[in-house]
């Protein structure tokens, strides 16, 4: 590999010829070689295109105030819209795991636009003196992480979520009518209907929708314009204000500048609020995961209620299984994003005193979670509830059979009587209807609608 000499304050470092950054982060490359996990993420590239929006959004602020020469500041903004558009994704090679401010990252960034802003100026453009001018590592990575989140939750997790919002809300309509056995503790109770079921599943989802515009609101305050420590040193009073407006005008989303720097740089608590949401958001795809899992079950000697696309074989040895793949998937996503909130939130208490100093584990997670968020959402919908069908004939089986449905007869024998007649069908494997008729002087027709599983779902006397 050919080499040039790059000389930073600590001295000369050799970086590879057809590298676009500079001296910092070539050592970082060198210093930090963790994981191999960059911040250019292999779950998206949102925190580079944030970096990107950043890098554009000062400049034109800078222009604005007349603190950098035009001619500079345009070179500026041109190289960072290619860092917005993709352009140079494979220039960002420093690995999360680095020096928690995330200055690395945010060098790397400068460094590459000041390269690619000299050769379209023909004149040499600073990292440090131009591409961040007005700004800090420490206000630049916090603020990114807000940028970047709310790209990915508003352009990607919220409509995946309303796709799945809406696929249930179908799927309900299909089923309206079909009575199924309800079950408490995984054991038989009372008839519910199969669009009753999901409707708690969308009500759920609606909740978390509404949580994640919370989230998106926490997010939309952003840091920069505290630079350092927060006191706005090297930065126009005004700068933050017209930072945000600039990254409103590229995102076409709404932004503002913190009201608390010194808040919104030690600590990390918008985006630990965010990772919040998406862990609850994953409990419930979670929940309603094992619930068509379960439904699945069998097919012969489980629950046998549903039967979910066949996607692919499920076993290596024994012919003919399939199992139920999307929601092992969805479950083992879940897991995942707990995983990260418990990281984030961890992360959040280093803050010490006036800089959190573990913001790229804090990016890494949340941006992860994010994606897993939304692909279980989409594989839910797609592959899951969408295409299940229902076994009516095991339904109305079960449903024939369940003890429970004696719970109707306690108003009129009262429940000690209703026990023992539950507890003979079951024995028996027996309708609760034929066993109530032999055990109690109600006559069979007001049996029939006393234990009509349908009218049972609606509840009341």
């Amino acid at each position: 590999m050919k080499f040039r000499i790059e000389k930073d304050s600590l001295g000369e470092v050799k970086v590879p010829s057809n590298a676009l950054w500079g001296a910092q982060t070539q050592r970082a490359i060198d210093n930090f070689k963790m994981s191999g996990i960059t911040l250019k993420f292999p779950f998206g590239r949102s925190f580079i295109e944030a970096l990107g929006i950043i890098k554009l959004s000062a400049a034109r602020t800078n222009i604005k105030h007349g603190l950098i020469q035009k001619g500079i500041g345009t070179a500026i903004e041109k190289a960072a819209i290619e860092i917005i558009n993709g352009t140079y994704d494979d220039q960002f090679p420093v690995d999360v795991f680095q020096t928690g401010s995330g200055t690395s990252t945010n060098m790397n960034a400068n460094e590459v636009i000041a390269n690619v802003a000299s050769k379209k100026l023909k004149k040499s453009v600073s990292p440090n003196d131009h591409v961040n001018m007005s700004q800090s590592s420490n206000d630049v990575i916090p603020t990114a992480i807000h940028i970047a989140a709310t790209l990915d939750i508003r352009r990607s997790l919220i409509p995946s979520l309303d796709a799945l919002i809406k696929t249930i809300r179908s799927k309900k309509l299909k089923l309206s009518g079909i009575v199924k056995t309800g079950r408490t503790h995984l054991m038989d109770a009372m008839p519910i209907e199969f669009a009753q079921e999901l409707s708690g599943w969308e009500a759920q989802l609606v909740e978390h929708k509404k949580e994640l515009t919370g989230a998106l609101n926490k997010l939309s305050k952003l840091p920069q314009g505290g630079t350092a420590i927060g006191t706005g040193i090297n930065a126009p009073k005004a700068f933050g204000k017209d930072f945000a407006k600039e990254v409103q005008k590229v995102t076409k989303y709404k932004f503002s500048t913190s009201p608390n720097y010194f808040m919104s740089l030690s600590s990390q608590d918008a985006a630990m609020h965010a990772s919040s949401v998406v862990k609850n958001l994953a409990l419930t795809l979670m929940k309603i995961a094992n619930d068509l899992r379960w439904m699945n079950s069998g097919p012969l000697t489980g629950l046998g209620e549903i039967e979910l696309e066949a996607l692919q074989p499920g076993s290596s040895i024994m012919p003919g299984k399939v199992n139920p793949v999307v929601s092992e998937s969805v479950i083992m996503a879940g897991a995942d994003i707990l995983g990260n909130d418990l990281s984030i939130s961890y992360a959040n208490q280093g803050g010490n005193f006036q800089l959190n100093v573990m913001l790229p584990l804090i990016a890494y997670n949340l941006l992860k979670s994010i994606r897993l968020a939304y692909s279980s959402c989409d594989l839910l919908a797609d592959k899951g509830i969408k295409s299940f069908k229902v076994n009516a004939k095991n339904i109305q089986a079960q449903l024939d059979k369940n003890p429970i449905l004696v719970t109707a007869l306690n108003r009129e024998i009262g429940y000690v009587k209703a026990a023992e007649i539950a507890k003979k069908a079951y024995k028996e494997n027996k309708p609760i209807i034929d066993v109530a008729e032999a055990e109690t002087n109600i006559p069979r027709a007001r049996l029939v609608k006393l234990l009509d599983p349908k009218k049972l779902t609606k509840g009341g006397l």
